[in-house]
């Protein structure tokens, strides 16, 4: 996968703050770009994909950060 153009540090945050992140910093990647969120809140599995589903974005995936938080990876589509 190819290296996200952004990391959002989420750690610590609860649930919705990882995807109000999300939502404020989308735009500051590139359409076609990869935007990281690093959440620590269980509940970002869920709400990082169904946010990309319903914004229009594409989810990648998630990928493990090297201190072992999950990552989860959208890609800019508009």
């Amino acid at each position: 996968m190819t290296a996200p153009a952004h990391t959002l540090d989420c750690r610590g945050k609860a649930c919705p703050l990882p995807v109000i992140e999300l939502g404020r910093h989308i735009g500051d990647v590139e359409v076609g770009q990869l935007i990281a969120v690093a959440a620590t809140d269980p509940a970002a599995r869920v709400d990082v994909p169904a946010w990309a589903r319903m914004r229009g974005q594409g989810y990648v995936g998630e990928e493990t950060a090297d201190d072992g938080v999950p990552l989860y990876v959208v890609r800019r589509l508009s």
